[in-house]
């Protein structure tokens, strides 16, 4: 049998006191993402989803927090410079890198485009979308370019998943479930080739509000996926 080998107490705690060191040294080194959205779950679910499913090194070197705050246009940019400001008193941390989502919804073209460009005047990035997030979803599956609702959203999507799914399926606003469904039945490259495409026809322009449809959103998932270990 073999003889087991103490360890004296005082080097074990030495030992202790060096890894929580070294855990804190990784934590204070890390790159601090904040993403404020306007919606409280349809956003942050998806972000969630997207955020679990990065490399664990990845997470190991950022800090990416989400939050859903239920504000709009120009209130939400408001919120997430509060929110920066109170972030980094209370953790005495530098935020790196500061993400808005928005919609255009039924929101003015003047507050819209508003805050877009308080975004851009401000270094803040901005994933806006015209008309709404759900855009972004359908992009995953074809190309569009003519504008529509976003009740029209809803039956596209359910277009698409039902064949798969069942024809029970019914798309949620608020579903915890749609970034795995996108990730298994929709292609996030062929969403950002998309996207990319939208945007260019509106390349110069700045009355955000007559980009429709267009999505932004590529911009931060593109960021995101392509952050290294």
């Amino acid at each position: 049998m073999a003889r087991k080998i103490k360890i004296p107490n005082e080097r074990l705690k030495r030992f202790a006191r060096e890894e929580q060191k070294r855990k804190k040294d990784i934590r204070n080194k890390r790159k601090y993402y904040l993403i404020v959205c306007e919606g409280e779950a349809t956003e942050p679910n998806y972000f969630e989803g997207l955020k679990e499913d990065l490399p664990k090194g990845v997470l190991t070197a950022y800090q990416i927090d989400i939050a859903g705050t239920g504000r709009n246009t120009q209130s939400l940019v408001d919120e997430a410079l509060r929110l920066q400001t109170v972030y980094e008193k209370n953790t005495t941390r530098k935020i790196d890198r500061l993400w808005v989502v928005f919609d255009r919804d039924s929101f003015s073209a003047k507050d819209f485009n508003g805050a877009i460009q308080r975004c851009h005047n401000s270094d803040v990035g901005c994933a806006w979308s015209n008309e709404a997030f759900e855009l972004w979803y359908l992009l995953h599956f074809q190309y569009y370019e003519n504008a529509m609702s976003r009740r029209r959203y809803k039956e596209m999507i359910e277009n698409y998943l039902k064949p798969i799914l069942g024809s029970e399926f019914r798309y949620e606003k608020n579903s915890k479930q749609m970034y795995a469904l996108l990730k298994e039945y929709g292609s996030l490259d062929n969403a950002i080739r998309n996207a990319k495409r939208l945007a260019e026809r509106f390349e110069g322009r700045q009355d955000y509000a007559n980009h429709n449809p267009c999505t932004m959103v590529w911009v931060l998932v593109e960021e995101l996926v392509r952050l290294k270990q």
